[in-house]
């Protein structure tokens, strides 16, 4: 099964270089379950198209992910997902999402919004987001 680059998000001022952004969502979504071994990923050219960014930063992150035995190149095909075992306890990959969740909650106390809404705009992603 090939992923598509529309399941990826890039976000430029999350402080958080885009390299890593991608990096972070391929493991993220190994870990989940949501890619297994044999996944092809989306070519560079077609990743860097759909998310508006530079090919070289595509190329960055998959070159990292090669290096660290995530994927592996296909010649002629692209990049193939090697890992298939989601990583980690449910738990364990809580707590890989807890910092992301306190950086939106401090943000949105700095916006001035109560925790009512916060959690109004948490519940309307999760709808949103729905598998």
């Amino acid at each position: 099964m090939t992923i598509k680059a529309t399941q990826f998000e890039v976000h430029p001022s999350a402080g958080v270089p885009i390299y890593l952004q991608i990096i972070g969502q391929i493991n993220a979504m190994i870990a989940g379950g949501h890619l297994n071994a044999g996944d092809m990923l989306p070519s560079v050219r077609q990743m860097a198209t759909e998310l508006g960014v530079n090919a070289m930063t595509i190329s960055k992150a998959y070159s990292k992910l090669e290096a660290d035995e995530v994927v592996e190149r296909v010649r002629g095909k692209g990049m193939l997902v090697r890992k298939s075992v989601p990583t980690g306890s449910a738990k364990e990959r809580m707590q890989d999402l807890k910092p992301l969740m306190e950086q939106a909650i401090v943000h949105g106390r700095q916006l001035g919004l109560s925790d009512e809404q916060i959690l109004a705009v948490v519940n309307k992603l999760l709808r949103e987001y729905k598998p």
